[in-house]
């Protein structure tokens, strides 16, 4: 509806009393009830005037535009909503600048604010109530879903940023969420994750990757993916067991060696162990893992299978199929055994993760996983300011190890 400009005095002697009363107390000075609101509103409007103003004068030449009276919005403020009068021209060509068109949230401090709750994994709903109850202003679960799409293209640049030439360890592992499809059906996705360490010793989230399950086919984009964006070498990788992976690594990086998480294949082992033989059966898993040497370690092993063998020999062909990737690790010294032994370090990372997700229930697509997961990371990643501790003591021995595959470096 056109509606016109309404004017008035203000009572500045009133304003100012007002306004120091609401200082002192705490309250907000802007907003519906502060004392500066009108001032603020006014100030605003006035600037919209002159906008208008020189929009139609720069183009008077070309066209008979002019006036058409006046609309209205709510503007959200960190300080509160305020019904705005906004002018309009007759042939819509007016774009003012300093609150545009379609522009419902003034203050950038509000939209960071939004982030960050959201960050923290709250729901739009709880966010919504939750500005509402600091700020006294109402925001739509559309306009929250609008804030939260633009770091979409943050998200983007991030997947395709160009990586270092080399990386020392890269750990690779999948975690699993809830995510509805395009038909509104909850299907479970695979959020693939990459977390490298640098030659200075840094940690660097390398890449996140949604899937319908985990696969060595999939891991095997991701590697190429990895090599797209600019990594010639990995030293060492640190997987899971899954089958297939220690394959695809090869294909992409043949010099990359590759070590088995062995607390995988512990929890492996154990599903097809009885509970009255698990304590048992640990102890004799762990002198093998905690072996001074390989040598010792497979004499160990042997040890296993002439104890358990009969009884279990899945666990132990186990063992035996993947013990060239489980016992890479003992050709290290102990500071980068226990680095690269386990996925702990990855795993770590996913515990911080969940933090957030951990109060979703199924995610509306893919990129509302995304989004979440890449706030969150972001986040994490500010404590990664400095290098693993001892990390030059760390690396010496790799340094020969992998002598001439970091030039400039070792």
């Amino acid at each position: 509806m056109k509606q016109t400009k309404q004017s008035f005095e203000f009572d500045y002697e009133s304003v100012k009393n007002k306004a120091l009363a609401q200082l002192k107390s705490g309250k907000p000075l802007l907003g519906k009830e502060g004392a500066l609101g009108p001032l603020f509103k006014s100030f605003l409007e006035a600037a919209l005037e002159a906008e208008l103003e020189n929009h139609l004068q720069e183009n008077k030449e070309e066209d008979s535009n002019r006036r058409n009276g006046y609309g209205s919005k709510q503007l959200r403020t960190s300080e509160g909503t305020m019904e705005l009068t906004t002018p309009r021209d007759r042939s819509g060509s007016f774009e003012p600048e300093i609150v545009k068109k379609r522009q419902t949230i003034l203050a950038d401090s509000l939209e960071t604010k939004i982030l960050g709750l959201y960050d923290l994994g709250m729901s739009l709903r709880d966010i919504a109530a939750h500005i509402k109850e600091m700020y006294d202003t109402d925001i739509s679960h559309t306009v929250l879903s609008e804030i939260t799409d633009r770091i979409i293209p943050a998200i983007r640049l991030w997947q395709a940023h160009e990586l270092e030439d080399v990386y020392t360890i890269v750990w690779l592992d999948a975690m699993y969420y809830k995510v509805k499809d395009q038909s509104g059906h909850v299907v479970t996705r695979c959020l693939y994750n990459v977390l490298g360490i640098n030659p200075e010793g840094r940690k660097h989230l390398l890449g996140m990757y949604i899937s319908e399950s985990e696969g060595s086919k999939f891991w095997l984009s991701v590697l190429t993916d990895l090599q797209q964006r600019g990594v010639k070498d990995i030293l060492i990788a640190c997987i899971d067991n899954l089958g297939g992976f220690e394959e695809a690594i090869g294909s992409i990086y043949p010099k990359t060696e590759v070590q088995s998480c062995i607390v995988h294949q512990v929890r492996n082992t154990l599903k097809y162990v009885a509970s009255k033989d698990s304590k048992a059966i640990m102890v004799d898993i762990k002198q093998i893992y905690r072996a001074s040497n390989k040598e010792l370690a497979e004499d160990h092993l042997d040890a296993l299978e002439k104890k358990w063998g009969a009884r279990y020999p899945i666990v132990i062909k186990s063992w035996r199929n993947n013990w060239h990737k489980l016992s890479t690790f003992f050709k290290y010294a102990a500071d980068i055994r226990r680095v690269i032994y386990t996925t702990n370090t990855i795993e770590g990372f996913h515990r911080q993760i969940r933090k957030v997700t951990k109060t979703k229930g199924a995610f509306t697509n893919d990129m509302a996983l995304l989004k979440l997961v890449y706030l969150a990371s972001e986040r994490i990643a500010e404590k990664w300011t400095m290098p693993l501790q001892n990390w030059a003591l760390t690396m010496q021995q790799p340094s020969i190890i992998f002598e001439g595959r970091i030039p400039g470096i070792f």
